[in-house]
Parts: structure tokens; sequence; C-alpha cells
């Protein structure tokens, strides 16, 4: 983040790692939302969470942004330590715990920078419920997302909602059929109240038995979200390189990279199996090349992210990762990556 900071403040810089790692091959580009993304890989929510390298992190060649994710009050992170490597998987542990400094305070750090419009590529804010708020009774929590969702849907190029994070205590209790029902029909409702309602998805667990999930997906349909991102991070720990021992010391969090690839791919294809072609899935999880890249298109995702395989393959990542799948689409013959969807 401080290496980004000369990007993000000098705009002839910023304009110079544009013009060099910015994707400009038509057959890349994606239109989903109402939106046009010059490519379609993006940075996933965790990363900027408080919106202070958008214009940088778009400069390195992502084809949009996930910022976040915020809440409505403002709140530190976990005890420390909260965020681990583990080189051998080339994974990550975290349990930060949406640490961010409020909705509103962000929003307007985006704004005085000339907001989503100045980043140059769509900008999505991912909301999550604030750590103070009970999950029940739901009204409450309901009511903590509704006054984030106010905060960021002038700003935002869509809205993620996020009540996925194993980080947060009792959050993927709100995936369960009856909370998600209540949930996402009252931002539903608000969002459609609205003079320009904003494209509205779903962040869902890799972690939901296939039953939770056709039940999960059932209420993204009845409450007609624009889309679904599949998957955030893992519980699981299974079929790693790391030692056992290194494990159990590390303890609870969530768990990215490689290690999430299969799994995220199992549920980007249930998503488009059950939502159809209509809906935007955004695929996350493990992506480090071209190939993992357009694994998850041909399982089903329109657009995909990274987190942590940018940690691991550096800021050129997206650059070379647009790069090749530019390569694979013309290997194809396609004539653009939406033809590759679902193939």
């Amino acid at each position: 983040m401080a290496a980004l900071a000369p990007i993000e403040h000098l705009a002839p810089l910023r304009a110079a790692v544009r013009a060099l790692a910015s994707p400009h091959d038509p057959r890349l580009v994606v239109h989903r939302l109402g939106l046009t993304f010059p490519s379609p890989v993006g940075l996933a929510a965790g990363f900027d969470k408080n919106a202070r390298r958008a214009r940088a992190l778009a400069a390195l060649g992502f084809g949009h942004l996930e910022l976040g994710t915020v809440t409505a009050h403002a709140q530190a992170a976990n005890p420390a330590p909260n965020m681990f490597r583990l080189p051998k998987d080339r994974a990550i542990v975290n349990r930060l715990g949406f640490p961010n400094e409020g909705a509103e305070r962000v929003v307007a750090r985006l704004a005085a920078h000339g907001g989503a419009r100045a980043v140059g590529v769509p900008v999505g804010i991912s909301i999550g419920k604030s750590r103070a708020v009970a999950v029940t009774p739901i009204e409450g929590a309901i009511e903590d997302y509704l006054a984030s969702f106010r905060a960021v849907r002038a700003s935002a190029d869509f809205v993620v909602v996020n009540v996925s994070s194993p980080n947060t205590p009792n959050l993927r209790a709100m995936q369960g059929a009856e909370l998600a029902r209540a949930l996402l029909l009252a931002i539903a409702a608000e969002n459609g109240r609205a003079a320009r309602p904003v494209p509205l998805l779903l962040k869902i667990a890799p972690d939901l038995s296939d039953e939770d999930l056709e039940a999960l997906l059932s209420v993204v349909d009845l409450a007609k979200l624009d889309g679904v991102v599949a998957t955030n991070t893992t519980i699981a720990r299974t079929d790693l390189a790391t030692g056992a021992h290194q494990i159990e010391t590390i303890g609870g969090g969530g768990l990215s990279g490689p290690p999430l690839r299969a799994r995220a791919r199992q549920v980007v294809q249930r998503v488009r199996a059950r939502l159809g072609k209509s809906v935007t899935v955004i695929g996350v999880g493990g992506v480090e090349t071209a190939a993992d890249a357009m694994a998850l298109v041909r399982a089903g995702a329109d657009l995909v992210q990274m987190y942590t395989g940018f940690i691991y393959e550096g800021p050129m990542a997206p650059h070379r990762i647009a790069g090749g799948m530019a390569e694979l689409v013309s290997r194809e013959r396609a004539q653009t990556i939406g033809d590759l969807v679902g193939a």
C-alpha cells in the first residue's frame, strides 16, 4: 500500500503506469451489469478496505475493483496476529474481521478523489455487518446493512452484500435461507426505491453444503439480485502442504489462494446452472495465472477476481493474466471472452 502511494497521488506517474499495464484488447472487454469492464480480471474485496489506492490499483491493469468491505460503524481489526502467509501453499489465512473507517468516511475519500469515474474502471463496494450489531434479532442487522448501503450506493458502480466472511461472529448464519431472505429483500426494496438503482450482488462462502447453497440461490432468485460473487475464503484446512502443527498454531480464519481453487470452480458452476445466463457471476479463488482465470470463466464466471495471487505474483499480475487470457481466446478462435463463459 505504501508503494502504491506515488501512483495514487501523482497523475503523470499514474498515467504512465496505466499506459504500460492496462489491457487494450477488445476481445477481453466484458459488458455486464450495465457496465463496461476493460478486462475480466478484477481485484477482490479486502485489499483496499478504505479506498486509499483505487486509482493506483486500476492503473496496474485491473478491469474492476471491489473496495471494502465497509460497515456502518468504523471498527478496528480483530486482535493481532490476524494474517498469515502459507508459502508452501501460496495461500493466506486472515481473521481481520472487516477493519474499516466506516462506510460514510470511505465513500467521502473516494468522492474527494473524483469518485468511481476518476478510477477509470468499474468500482464495486462491499458492505458487511458491523461487529457491534448482533445477527438476531434480524431487524437490527438489516438496518445496519441498510445504513451502509445508503452510504455507498450513490458512489458505487455496483454493491456486493457480504454475508460470508468467517471472521465476524455468526455472520455466516445470514446465509441461511430465512435470514438471507429477510436481509436481501429489504436491501433490494431499498434499492428499488432509488432514482438510480445500483446493480446488487451477493458474496457467498465456499463451505455451504450443496443443499444450503441451493436454498440460498433460491433467495437470490427471489430477490432478483443482479449477480453472485463466488467465493469468499474457506474455513477448511484440507490437502495443505503446510504442516499440521503450523496450521494448528495459526488457528482460525479464512483461507484463500490455490487451496480454494477447485471448490470455487464448483460453486461458480452450480451458481450458473441454478441462476442461468441473466445474472452476473464473479469467480474468486486461487487465480494466479490466465489458465486459472479461464477455468473459472469456463465454469460460468463472467468476471474473475484475485487477491492472494496478487500478493504472491506481484503488481504486474493483472496485466500478465489479462494478456494470457487474450492468447487463450485467440487459441479458441473465439470473438470475445464472453463466448467462452460456461463453455
